[in-house]
């Protein structure tokens, strides 16, 4: 995680919120894809409700995208 998240004290939380947001979403994200959940700089101040709604809308594109190559 890049040091524009925060400190280590800042970067180690927003590592933890990121694993359990991404835990709560796992049956959504696709079966034979591979998935990079990058952290930007204000993931930092972002609460988990925050985080979960930001990759729920990530995982919605990929959806939207895969059905318009289909």
């Amino acid at each position: 995680m890049s040091k524009a998240v925060g400190n280590a004290v800042v970067r180690h939380a927003t590592s933890r919120k990121l694993r359990h947001a991404i835990m709560q979403l796992l049956p959504l994200f696709p079966a034979d894809a591979d998935v990079v959940v990058r952290a930007l700089p204000k993931s930092g101040e972002a609460t988990l409700d925050e985080l979960v709604d930001d990759i729920r809308s990530g995982l919605e594109k990929i959806q939207r995208r895969s059905k318009k190559s289909e």
